[in-house]
């Protein structure tokens, strides 16, 4: 009986459940703009991200980069090596999201899956060194692509941080704009603004969403990049007349249109390319399996570097991860409680604060307070009351009111768009995740939304929020390390046990409770 065969089937089985816990996790990059501003029905809303993220899925050119050859240099691993590395990652992969589900906390799925990679990469790597006297002369540095795992931990603090002052900079224009009587203004400003987010994430869609995918052939790719300013101006001038004309003879709210394509625009991205977190390692696991079984040697002696070649996902398989990455969104329950958070953190509106204010909190508030308290004292007293009058609320008399307006939402999503464009251009490691929710924070705490009761509270939301980004890196790390250990040490039966383990934990998480206590009677 080969062990090996069902493994490759463990691995399919986890590709499976990690699309569930993965997109359960980050639907509320694309999500929360739409939601939080109630631009349209729920419906509507899961319809057109649904349609984006199948769309995505679907046409990925599923290149498996990360898989491949972005942690490890597979030259130097045998299949056997391989499969360990991979049935690590898995298992922790899907144990790792389902728990940040459960507590409702948005967290990376790109950190994850490469911190999941580097771990198990560097025990199996430590002890394929250790155990091959053939590689005694090489070092971890050898079997590791360190270079990688570099620039994604750069690319987390500067992101956080980028992300936060540009969301929360161009907010504070864009509401001295239009101020909370949007009304009044967005038949002046409406059409201009609109058309300004418009091209900007319709040349994200180009760059983002669009990138790698199987139809679109590289010259047009790099036309596209040769001519960015070009495709830019040329939508904007478009869009702008198309959304004035909407509105003045159909009355269609500009904005509307800017939070519903930037919501298909996100979605899109997303399958497009965190695929490869889902799905990129169960496949590669898949395809090396088939290579294996053809060289007729045994799973020790075969040599991976045939993995340094371009590896594609198969279309069939690409369209059933889309299939339930749709399904998925439509009907976990645990994407609505990630997709709560944030919108508890980023309500114009008072709200049951989830999260306690700490020392840390209270410390960061106080010390705002003071550099804002600094700096009014610095402005002219006129300029003062008139900034104060452009944030001043409009009455809302609806019982279910929106947690912010069609122009928080607009920039959340424009913003977002251009920093993931930008980053994508200059080939820099960027999290959705960390960008679309530093960008909705910082345009809250620009909005004044953070009064001085909830204040703490959304602060010590935010720290929590951040600090699980970092422990999912170091979590990722340490607990793949330790189940690339335990298989290598026990061999594949024990990698099949701790599949079973990891499914049993997946299922107790997700099924309702009363299944249990029925089962149990």
């Amino acid at each position: 009986m080969d062990p090996y065969f069902f493994l490759v089937i463990a691995l399919l089985i986890l590709a499976v459940a990690d699309l569930v816990v993965g997109v359960s996790n980050d639907a509320v990059n694309f999500l929360n703009s739409a939601i939080g501003s109630k631009v349209a029905s729920r419906k509507t809303i899961f319809t057109i991200a649904a349609l984006g993220v199948f769309i995505g899925a679907a046409f990925s050119s599923g290149m498996m980069e990360i898989a491949r050859k972005g942690i490890f240099n597979p030259e130097h691993f045998s299949f056997e090596d391989i499969m360990v590395i991979f049935m690590a990652v898995m298992i922790t992969d899907i144990l790792i999201l389902d728990l940040f589900n459960s507590l409702g906390l948005p967290t990376s799925t790109t950190v994850s899956i490469v911190f999941e990679l580097l771990g198990a990469s560097v025990v199996t790597g430590l002890l394929v060194i250790a155990n091959n006297e053939t590689k005694a002369g090489l070092s971890i540095f050898d079997v590791i692509n360190y270079q990688k795992a570099t620039e994604i931990i750069i690319g987390i603090f500067v992101s956080i941080g980028v992300a936060f002052s540009i969301g929360g900079s161009v907010q504070w224009l864009s509401r001295m704009l239009f101020t909370f009587h949007i009304k009044d203004r967005i038949k002046r400003y409406g059409p201009p603004f609109a058309g300004m987010a418009i091209s900007i994430i319709i040349f994200f869609l180009l760059v983002k969403g669009l990138k790698g995918a199987a139809f679109i052939p590289d010259s047009f790719a790099k036309e596209v990049s040769d001519n960015g300013l070009l495709i830019m101006v040329f939508t904007f001038t478009f869009a702008t007349l198309l959304t004035y004309l909407l509105q003045k003879f159909l009355n269609v709210n500009p904005l509307k249109i800017v939070v519903l394509l930037g919501t298909f625009s996100l979605a899109m991205a997303f399958a497009g390319n965190d695929l490869v977190n889902f799905i990129g390692v169960p496949i590669t696991g898949f395809l090396s399996y088939d290579l294996w079984q053809a060289s007729g040697l045994s799973a020790a002696e075969f040599n991976m570097s045939a993995l340094a070649d371009s590896v594609k996902t198969p279309g069939p398989m690409l369209y059933i991860a889309g299939l339930i990455m749709v399904l998925t969104l439509w009907f976990s329950s645990k994407a609505k409680k990630v997709t709560d958070t944030e919108l508890k953190l980023s309500s114009q509106h008072d709200v049951a604060e989830r999260f306690k204010p700490n020392f840390l909190s209270h410390a960061i508030v106080k010390a705002s307070s003071k550099i804002g308290t600094a700096v009014q004292k610095v402005i002219s007293r006129r300029t003062n009351v008139y900034i104060n009058r452009r944030f001043r609320l409009s009455p809302i008399t609806e019982t279910d009111k929106p947690a912010f307006d069609l122009v928080r939402a607009s920039v959340n999503l424009m913003v977002a768009s251009v920093l993931i464009a930008f980053a994508s251009s200059l080939k820099l490691p960027l999290s959705t995740t960390y960008v679309s929710f530093m960008v909705a924070m910082g345009s809250s705490l620009a909005d004044r939304a953070w009064g001085s009761g909830s204040a703490p509270h959304r602060v010590a939301g935010v720290l929590n929020v951040v600090g699980g980004w970092f422990m999912t890196a170091a979590g990722a790390f340490t607990a793949a390390g330790l189940m690339a250990l335990l298989i290598y040490t026990g061999g594949p039966w024990v990698a099949l046990s701790l599949f079973i383990v990891a499914l049993i934990v997946l299922i107790r998480s997700n099924f309702p409770q009363t299944f249990y206590k029925k089962a149990k009677r």
